[in-house]
């Protein structure tokens, strides 16, 4: 048994909620640092000096944080650290449209009356864990000035802690029910606000969607709208086609930024999308595989890299190592697959709830704001040359500054307050 818990799940109670620690089987952990030990590696091509990964991970990288998981990283140390830094939990829900889920999810209560409710959606290759920089300043914040929030902050079905699914439907959708459930009928939050990037963005557009007068504001650090048309919106379009002489320096470098990644780097969501289970044989099986898998998309994304030790690195790769990689990855089928297309449709559909926008230079689906504005009702805009993919573990304190900021606003101050 990989997942722990503290009683049987089949035993646990609809939206009751149990105290939870993390813990993986020990047995896993000594057959990973076999496998490890039993690895083989691709050789390099002379051609591909260090710097060069066009071809993906890099060997030499790959191959010693291989041998810092076998020899140095210590999974205890993380548990206790992740254990520490975090409240769990984990509830049983009845999800309309599905059936049970359980979810893992943890939750740092603010010790000030006027305190938000604030739903963190992380996305993949991440995990729970991206918000470990950010829920003690967003709960606890220093100066009593700034907003303060209650962190909610739970692992896609699947995903770290939370089991997989027993059958196939779970996408964003089914997912933002659950997230429904969890804030307002286990958690007791009567409404909330969210904060989602990459898989999370979807699922915060589609909580709002769904639950228009629950959800009172939105902030996302991805916002992958497609592009204006003539019908959509008209004068963005026109303004696109002139592009040349009337986008901004960084609006120019983030439209290069989303061409390289739909032409150079997506071919593991076309893998992913379509048939995850035959790719989990390998990542699910193979530690090496699996981080290697990881080590190219951090490269690809980030921008901070001095953000990740190793340990930060092999504590990701973790969160998908206990379950085997595959139900994440089929996490990419249901939300892009199957001919249903749930994921891009969120996207598609205008959003009224006050929305917040932070651009981080290497975040691969950017968008200039006038493509924004055709999708959600933008109110906050805000564009960094520094950052990437995992903007909260990149760059938490401007992550921090840009929640704080919005959702005190005067526009998310009167949609929170109206009836």
């Amino acid at each position: 048994m990989v997942l722990q818990s503290p009683i049987p799940l089949d035993q646990l109670k609809f939206n009751v909620p149990v105290p939870y620690e993390l813990h993986v089987d020990r047995e896993l952990l000594e057959i990973t640092k076999q496998k490890l030990a039993l690895a083989r590696y691709p050789e390099e091509q002379s051609d591909f000096n260090e710097s060069n990964w066009a071809q993906g991970a890099k060997v030499s990288r790959v191959k010693q944080l291989a041998e810092h998981w076998k020899g140095r990283y210590d999974w205890g140390t993380q548990e206790k650290i992740l254990n520490d830094a975090f409240n769990h939990f984990i509830v049983k829900l009845n999800v309309p449209g599905y059936g049970t889920l359980v979810l893992h999810y943890t939750h740092a209560r603010a010790s000030s009356s006027k305190a938000i409710p604030l739903l963190f959606s992380h996305g993949w290759p991440g995990s729970f864990v991206e918000a470990r920089r950010v829920v003690e300043p967003l709960s606890n914040p220093k100066d009593a000035k700034d907003p303060a929030f209650h962190v909610v902050a739970p692992s896609i079905p699947g995903f770290g802690f939370s089991p997989a699914p027993t059958k196939s439907g779970v996408g964003p959708n089914v997912v933002a029910r659950a997230y429904k459930i969890l804030m307002t009928e286990v958690l007791g939050y009567p409404k909330f606000v969210t904060q989602g990037g990459d898989f999370g963005s979807f699922i915060t557009r589609s909580l709002a969607i769904q639950y228009p007068d629950l959800v009172r504001a939105q902030h996302l650090n991805m916002f992958p709208v497609p592009p204006p048309t003539l019908f959509s919106a008209p004068a963005a379009y026109i303004r696109w086609c002139f592009s040349a002489f009337t986008y901004s320096e960084f609006e120019h470098k983030a439209l290069q930024v989303r061409r390289n990644f739909e032409q150079n780097q997506s071919g593991y969501l076309e893998q992913q999308k379509t048939r995850p289970q035959t790719l989990g044989f390998a990542l699910g099986d193979s530690p090496v595989g699996l981080l290697a898998w990881f080590v190219e998309k951090i490269h690809d994304w980030a921008d901070v890299y001095d953000a990740f030790s190793d340990d930060d690195i092999i504590t990701l790769v973790m969160m998908h190592w206990v379950q085997g990689a595959t139900p994440a990855l089929r996490f990419y089928r249901e939300a892009f697959g199957r001919g249903l297309h749930e994921a891009e449709k969120t996207f598609e559909t205008y959003v009224s709830a006050p929305t917040g926008v932070s651009m981080y230079a290497k975040e691969q689906l950017h968008c200039p704001r006038d493509w924004a504005n055709q999708a959600a009702n933008i109110q906050f805009w805000r564009e960094y040359e520094e950052g990437g993919h995992f903007s909260s573990l990149e760059r938490p304190d401007l992550f921090v500054k840009d929640v704080q900021e919005f959702f005190s606003s005067k526009v998310v101050i009167n949609s929170w307050v109206r009836t």
